[in-house]
């Protein structure tokens, strides 16, 4: 798979493609059966399969007061799409001029132009070009027009209705396994780990804690279950998160207890999956008390992943 920025990047030996083009933050089961499409409908015409993504999100750009939460980066999305079987990816940047096109404009210079497209497949609800006046609608009559053919399905995956909003939503209520029910896979964040206040440590339950990037979507504050994904290696979580209200604690804050290891994870970018919610964030009379429960949530971690101890 090849990934470009831009419509002037476009590889020239791609004379012709099929071109599926939405924001698909998040990639959930409903981009996916979109992304589908475009690869049956390209192997079939015998062209290129092409997913074009947005970097930042419209809202962005739009209206900067609702952006929405972000469910994974333009890295992770454009390695999720790929995955789907796509030839390439193009990050298209979304800028105030790009926003200002007209739909005319966007898909004679861009969808034609620029992605040489033969075939066009979108969300029924697409909209498109200046204050959004273009529809699927428009997209066909203008596809006539310059000779593509534009493929409109719903956001589902057997008959079921998904969308970013839905996850979001999920997220925010700390209900990650309905969240990834809609995403296909479990909900993560991705991050640096960097140096916290060490109380896990002296707590003899040292974290990573993730610095995550401004506007990622996080679930609720609470415990979880799930994995820290760094290089080639996929390690056990105990999740926190929250404000360490025992500590009177005010910063926001992600942290993983790695279950069975040992090592120096500070500076390395990782991806922290949240597989299940064990409970909610609670204030502790005592440090004590506060252990106690550690302890109960590292065994429910293990047990709830299916783990025994081992070393890492």
């Amino acid at each position: 798979m090849e990934t470009w920025r831009g419509i002037d990047a476009t590889p020239d030996r791609w004379p012709a493609s099929v071109v599926a083009i939405g924001v698909f933050d998040g990639v959930h089961r409903g981009h996916a059966a979109l992304i589908r499409t475009a690869v049956k409908a390209a192997d079939e015409r015998g062209v290129r399969s092409v997913a074009v993504t947005f970097d930042p999100h419209p809202t962005a750009v739009v209206a900067p007061h609702a952006v929405p939460a972000q469910l994974t980066s333009v890295e992770r999305r454009v390695a999720l799409l790929g995955a789907l079987g796509v030839d390439g990816v193009c990050v298209l940047p979304f800028t105030g001029d790009l926003s200002r096109l007209s739909p005319e404009y966007f898909v004679r210079h861009v969808v034609v132009g620029g992605l040489h497209a033969v075939g066009v497949v979108v969300g029924e609800n697409f909209r498109f070009g200046h204050k959004a006046a273009g529809d699927v609608k428009l997209l066909a009559e203008l596809g006539r027009e310059y000779g593509f053919e534009v493929l409109a399905q719903p956001l589902t995956a057997d008959a079921e209705a998904f969308s970013s909003t839905r996850v979001r939503a999920r997220i925010a209520e700390g209900d990650v396994a309905a969240a990834a029910e809609v995403l296909g896979r479990d909900f993560g964040v991705e991050g640096t780990v960097v140096h916290g206040a060490a109380r896990g440590a002296d707590l003899g339950f040292p974290t990573a804690n993730i610095a995550t990037a401004p506007g990622s979507a996080i679930p609720a504050d609470g415990v979880y279950t799930g994995w820290l994904h760094t290089g080639s290696h996929r390690l056990p979580a105990s999740i926190s998160v929250g404000t360490n209200p025992t500590f009177d604690g005010g910063e926001r804050t992600v942290e993983a207890h790695l279950l069975d290891f040992s090592g120096d994870l500070y500076g390395e970018d990782v991806r922290l999956d949240f597989a299940t919610r064990l409970r909610g964030q609670v204030a502790f009379d005592n440090v004590d008390d506060l252990v106690e429960q550690i302890e109960t949530d590292v065994a429910q971690t293990r047990a709830a992943l299916g783990l025994e101890q081992r070393r890492w």
